[in-house]
């Protein structure tokens, strides 16, 4: 009679839900210093655009029970739970470009983006 037994798998682990660039903490840092004291920034997915999806950005007082609490480089972010599908290995950044400033996100799991780069699918 012969006993096999298997090692145990070992889990991968998981990317972060959701990473910020220098840039993104250091222009979240000012904002909530300044004019959004008091305030976290909450990021969510919605319906929305030519591709059907967009990034969602609000200010709220204080995490829902549905958030996903994201601490990196010092500075707090809340996930809207609904987006974490979409949003998991997403880097935020904060590009200021000769015309515009704003924050960018870079997610592995967008398939593609519409032309005018408002909205994205997965």
């Amino acid at each position: 009679m012969s006993i096999t037994t298997e090692a145990p798998r070992t889990k991968r682990a998981l990317p972060p839900l959701m990473s910020l660039t220098e840039g993104a903490a250091d222009r979240l840092r000012a904002l909530y210093a300044k004019g959004e004291h008091g305030k976290l920034l909450r990021i969510a997915v919605r319906t929305k655009g030519c591709s059907g999806l967009s990034y969602d950005l609000s200010w709220t007082d204080e995490a829902a029970p549905s958030d996903e609490v994201i601490t990196d480089r010092g500075v707090t972010v809340l996930i809207d739970r609904k987006a974490t599908l979409f949003l998991i290995g997403t880097v935020m950044d904060y590009e200021v470009k000769a015309m515009t400033a704003g924050f960018t996100f870079t997610n592995p799991n967008e398939k593609g983006r519409c032309g005018c780069g408002e909205s994205f699918h997965v």
